[in-house]
C-alpha cells in the first residue's frame, strides 16, 4: 500500500487526479461537486485524491501548490496536466479524457 501521495502517484495503475483544497476556500467549494462527479463518472479508470492543504502542508509544498484549488492529473507517475482555480466540469472531463486516451 502506498505510504505517501508520491508513492500513490508513482505506483497507481490508473491515472491519479489530485485536488489540493482547504475548508475555508470558496473556489474549492465551487469545484468540489465537479471533482466528485469525475470520481463517479470515471470510477475504476481514474483515482481521485483530495488533499487538505491545512492538514497536509508538506504535501502541498512538495507539489509546489501556489494557490488553491490546485488540480493535478498524473499518469505513470508523471504530471500530465495542472491548473489552479475553479475549473468547470466540462474542462476537467476533457483533460481526464485526454490522459485516459
Amino acid at each position: 500500500m502506498a505510504t505517501s501521495l508520491e508513492d500513490l502517484i508513482r505506483t497507481s495503475t490508473t491515472p491519479v487526479f489530485v485536488d489540493f483544497w482547504a475548508a475555508w476556500c470558496g473556489p474549492c467549494k465551487m469545484v468540489a461537486p465537479s471533482v466528485k462527479r469525475l470520481a463517479e463518472e470515471f470510477k475504476g479508470r481514474l483515482m481521485v485524491v483530495k488533499v487538505n492543504v491545512d492538514e497536509q502542508p508538506a504535501a502541498a509544498s512538495r507539489f509546489q501548490v501556489q494557490g488553491i484549488p490546485a488540480l493535478m492529473l498524473f499518469r505513470d507517475g508523471e504530471k500530465k496536466w495542472s491548473t489552479a482555480g475553479a475549473v468547470p466540469y466540462p474542462q476537467l472531463k476533457a483533460e481526464v479524457e485526454k490522459v485516459l486516451g
